[in-house]
């Protein structure tokens, strides 16, 4: 008894950490209808962040449902808003759904009077006028369509049009004359080796005539020569696709239909399961059978979620990871839920690129700021057609990005890919980037102490987010103070992609005879061997601390005792006087904590130590920052140390420097 015992308790475990997991992730973003109607009411955005907050803040028994709609506001300033969760998520999930949406609409939507913004898990909307409940689709009823990138082969389209309408249609007729969430999904085998998968939803409390005729007029911006696409208005929404994209765990009794004389398509899908069969009508059934009949079934079920949840995590990581790191010629970009710009539209935004939009250039193109037609303030970073980041590249920052949410972290709102152009589109960080302040003797001013302090935090949370936190890993490779973008109150938001890379879930480190970053900012190891892991990143974080507490380059060459040596030596040498209170900003005067910038400085040193091992995590490094009582190593010498002739003499080593200290990025190096 104590075995069953036992594997029952490692199964629950199992199935509770998983099910928490996938419970923390963010929602996967989608689209968003952003109207150009804008507003400079203080009362009616007043009005809407009291209605956000109110969708957000809500009991979670109020999501049990998935949807609830409100007002808030009087007369001309009301503001209308909406959330519907998908119908087969937890309430826990579609509160934190409604959360993350609340806090991510507006930073999408800026100014905008109406919004329609949409993730797989929920939508969520807002407007001046009671639209909510209005199930005629117009053009000025906000719309979300997208579509799966491949189409329909030609010679099969009729077969997979009217498989997919008969499909669709069912599942139309059921969400209609549901009583509760007005949601249904269903399956069709289509042939032997594919499945046709549609799902169906309206508002709960639309009446069976209008969920109807909803989507019955949606339906009409279907037309089946894609393999699947989705269409969301505030008041249904509706989705085809080839592969299961529901919680089949929470939908019961889905029989597939006959099959469809049809031939496959060229997708793969996971194998479909097969009800076991009923027993027949009449006959008596003892109850030990009765309970078996149950049991089985429902044991049979939660295993089979666990395993095939398991599958689908290690796969997808795998496709990512493949996607971004290896040969990634068929990787469909449009996939990692970003906006396709058409060029001409980025063309009008940056006056055509002009150079009074040019706000900086960076290593692979120029970077211009653009003004969408709602309104929308964006960076517009247009690869040059010379520079080392080639599709791959391209398609690496797009998916990676794509993919992310995190406040320290810079959103991608788009991409453009015409002919020889490369672009994307990210949200406009009013304040450059850290360099800008830092290196400027009459910008560093502006950053005080508690400032830095503040973008030190920042910084650090926004690499623990990318190694440990998001649903990938991801090694930034080039993290520099060019890199750290500053919003209008000096939050930091790590930017500049191109040059990451995905781990797989078991990896800990790699090699690679393409070395790519910043001289002054690679750990010896990256630089010298090609071999770089989280801890390459930690040491970047240390020498950026370095320069943030200090206002200086770490490329610049410091004298000190007759010996000369980067920022890194140069703070060293300090250290081991007694004396590191003399690497600070003299712009600070004395309206800084001693305590807090020794503790700085001591983490730094921690982080460019030259053996990996001694070098803390990122996780390890935010809680040091945010808890004084956490005691610190004593650090060891660092990986890139000049050393002086005093100090070779005791040192088995011949070369004077175990690093370079030039400050150009490079793409290309291959080590030997």
């Amino acid at each position: 008894m104590s075995v069953y015992t036992s594997l029952i308790s490692i199964f629950l475990l199992t199935f509770f950490t998983f099910f928490t997991a996938a419970q923390l992730q963010d929602p996967t973003y989608v689209g968003i209808n952003c109207s150009n109607r804008t507003s400079t009411k203080t009362t009616y955005f007043s009005n809407l962040k009291t209605l956000l907050t109110s969708l957000s803040t809500s009991p979670a028994y109020l999501f049990d449902m998935g949807s609830r709609s409100l007002a808030k506001g009087q007369e001309a300033d009301m503001v209308f808003g909406i959330y519907l969760c998908r119908g087969d998520l937890s309430p826990q999930v579609c509160r934190d759904c409604v959360v993350f949406a609340s806090k991510d609409a507006q930073s999408r939507c800026l100014r905008g009077k109406e919004l329609l913004i949409q993730y797989d898990e929920c939508m969520l909307g807002y407007t001046d006028r009671n639209i909510f409940m209005d199930t005629v689709t117009t053009r000025s009823t906000p719309t979300i369509v997208t579509w799966n990138t491949r189409s329909v082969p030609s010679d099969q389209s009729d077969r997979f049009k009217d498989a997919m309408v008969s499909l669709m249609n069912k599942s139309v007729v059921e969400a209609a004359n549901s009583t509760e969430k007005k949601f249904s999904v269903n399956r069709s085998v289509l042939s032997s080796a594919q499945t046709l998968y549609a799902m169906v939803q309206c508002l709960p409390d639309l009446s069976k005539e209008d969920c109807l005729s909803c989507l019955q007029q949606s339906m009409k911006e279907f037309n089946f020569n894609r393999v699947g696409g989705r269409v969301l208005v505030p008041s249904c929404n509706s989705r085809y696709e080839l592969y299961p994209f529901y919680n089949e765990t929470f939908v019961r009794n889905l029989s597939p239909s006959p099959p469809v004389s049809a031939p496959p398509f060229p997708v793969k899908t996971p194998p479909s399961v097969s009800a076991p069969p009923l027993a027949p009508p009449g006959k008596r059934v003892n109850s030990t059978v009765i309970i078996l009949a149950i049991c089985v079934p429902v044991a049979v079920s939660v295993l089979l979620f666990v395993a095939v949840f398991s599958f689908r995590v290690t796969r997808r990581v795998k496709k990512t990871y493949d996607t971004a790191a290896a040969d990634d010629e068929g990787d469909d970009i449009t996939t990692a839920g970003s906006l396709q710009f058409d060029f001409k539209a980025i063309e009008a935004a940056t006056d055509k690129f002009s150079i009074c939009n040019k706000l900086g250039q960076g290593g692979f193109g120029a970077v211009y700021k653009g003004t969408l037609p709602n309104g929308l303030q964006v960076a517009v970073k247009r690869l040059s057609k010379t520079s080392g980041q080639g599709e791959k590249e391209f398609k690496n920052e797009v998916i990676l990005v794509a993919k992310l949410q995190h406040r320290n972290l810079v959103k991608l709102l788009g991409f453009c890919l015409e002919r020889e152009e490369k672009i994307l589109v990210y949200e406009f960080v009013s304040n450059k980037s850290l360099d800008y302040f830092l290196f400027d003797s009459r910008m560093q001013s502006r950053l005080d102490w508690t400032t830095r302090y503040k973008i030190i935090g920042g910084i650090a949370r926004g690499i623990l987010y990318l190694h440990q936190d998001s649903r990938l890993t991801i090694i930034h490779r080039d993290l520099k103070a060019g890199n750290i973008l500053l919003d209008a109150d000096m939050n930091p938001k790590v930017a500049d992609f191109g040059m990451a890379r995905i781990f797989k879930m078991d990896q800990t480190e790699a090699n690679t005879r393409r070395v790519v970053g910043t001289y002054g900012y690679m750990s010896p190891e990256y630089a010298m061997y090609g071999q770089f892991s989280m801890k390459s990143d930690v040491y970047s974080f240390g020498v950026l601390v370095l320069e943030i507490i200090s206002g200086r380059k770490n490329s610049s060459l410091y004298e000190m005792n007759g010996s000369f040596g980067n920022l890194v030596t140069y703070t060293w040498r300090l250290w081991n006087n007694g004396s590191p209170q003399e690497l600070v900003d003299s712009s600070f005067q004395e309206n800084y904590q001693r305590n807090e910038i020794s503790r700085c400085i001591h983490i730094a040193l921690l982080c460019v130590q030259e053996d990996t091992e001694d070098r803390p995590t990122m996780s390890a490094i935010v809680q040091m920052l945010t808890t004084s009582s956490i005691a610190l190593a004593v650090p060891r010498p660092p990986g890139c140390f000049f050393r002086s002739k005093h100090e070779q003499a005791g040192s088995s080593m011949d070369k004077s420097a175990l690093c370079s200290i030039d400050e150009a990025s490079i793409t290309s190096l291959a080590p030997r």
